[in-house]
């Protein structure tokens, strides 16, 4: 089992930046690949960014198209943390942020996830 429990959200300007963290517990947290996934009022949760672990301690960080060059996912399995930075925020990227993890090497899928935080509230205003 993995527990997951994000925070650092609040409400935002647009424009503004914000760092959401998700803190790891449970089982060992090296070589899970982690995700953040954002669900906006009536839409369907869909995948923001994901990072991988090797065992040579080399990380692939992956985005969807709509966060690129604005959001920047990392880990740090030493804390058993991972972080996404979000700047540049816009009205369209309120939405609750969700920490999930996985077993598989890579993931941008729901489904694909087995573990999952509660979330965290990111609101931006204009």
């Amino acid at each position: 089992q993995v527990q997951l429990v994000e925070s650092g959200g609040g409400l935002v300007q647009a424009g503004g930046s914000l760092r959401l963290s998700c803190a790891a517990s449970g089982r060992t947290f090296s070589p899970y690949t982690m995700g953040w996934f954002r669900q906006a009022p009536g839409n369907e949760r869909e995948f923001v960014a994901g990072i991988s672990w090797s065992s040579w301690s080399i990380t692939n960080a992956y985005y969807a198209d709509s966060v690129k060059g604005r959001f920047t996912i990392s880990r740090d399995n030493a804390k058993n943390t991972i972080y996404l930075q979000v700047n540049s925020l816009k009205l369209e990227d309120t939405a609750v942020y969700y920490c999930a993890a996985t077993p598989r090497s890579r993931a941008t899928m729901q489904h694909e996830y087995g573990y999952w935080g509660q979330g965290t509230q990111v609101t931006v205003s204009s």
